[in-house]
């Protein structure tokens, strides 16, 4: 038989569920800024005190939301690379792979229109390590020659800038097969240099 501190939790957390499916749902059908409390909460069927309760604002909303798709994303880069993948395959396929996540569900409204309009850049650079900046970052390390020092980490910061505009083009509708084929150029290009 559940205790009473059960049911609240779970009532709590049915509540979080509901306002962020809503959430997720409203953000990808009609943007951020289209998209007022008042509905968020009919359609989550609870009322604005619980929105409120679970989240200081509607940024902070977009926040968890934009945060669990980021997870999304690198979860289906992760699954992409193998760890006995050679280096420069492991980064190709992961970008083969962050394209494909971030052209489903909405990501790319979300990810890299809505939340740079909205939130500041420390959430910004929360979603990126979420959405697997750290790995791009690891990517890069091993394609390096041993005892060699390069600027990985600012490296990654202009590789990262540089998928999330081709996912942007890709998400608006551009043909994903020349931007595929510019970050393959682009991730080969650096990481020979790398191993040089």
């Amino acid at each position: 038989m559940s205790t009473p501190h059960r049911t609240q939790e779970s009532r709590r957390e049915a509540t979080r569920k509901a306002l962020m499916a809503a959430a997720r749902r409203f953000f990808v059908e009609r943007g951020y800024s289209a998209t007022g409390t008042p509905e968020l909460v009919a359609e989550a069927a609870v009322t604005r005190g619980a929105l409120y309760h679970h989240f200081q604002d509607k940024s902070d909303l977009l926040m968890a939301v934009a945060t669990d798709m980021a997870f999304e994303v690198a979860a289906a880069v992760a699954a992409s690379t193998p760890p006995d993948l050679p280096p420069l395959q492991a980064m190709r396929d992961g970008s083969h792979a962050y394209f494909a996540a971030m052209a489903e569900g909405g990501r790319a409204r979300v990810l890299l229109l809505d939340a740079p309009a909205v939130l500041s850049p420390a959430q910004l650079a929360i979603l990126s390590e979420a959405a697997g900046a750290d790995e791009l970052r690891h990517g890069l390390k091993a394609c390096l020659r041993a005892g060699r020092n390069a600027p990985v980490h600012e490296l990654g910061s202009l590789l990262s800038a540089a998928f999330d505009r081709a996912a942007r083009a890709v998400a608006e509708g551009e043909d994903p097969t020349p931007w595929t084929a510019a970050m393959d150029l682009l991730v080969g290009a650096v990481a020979a240099d790398l191993a040089r």
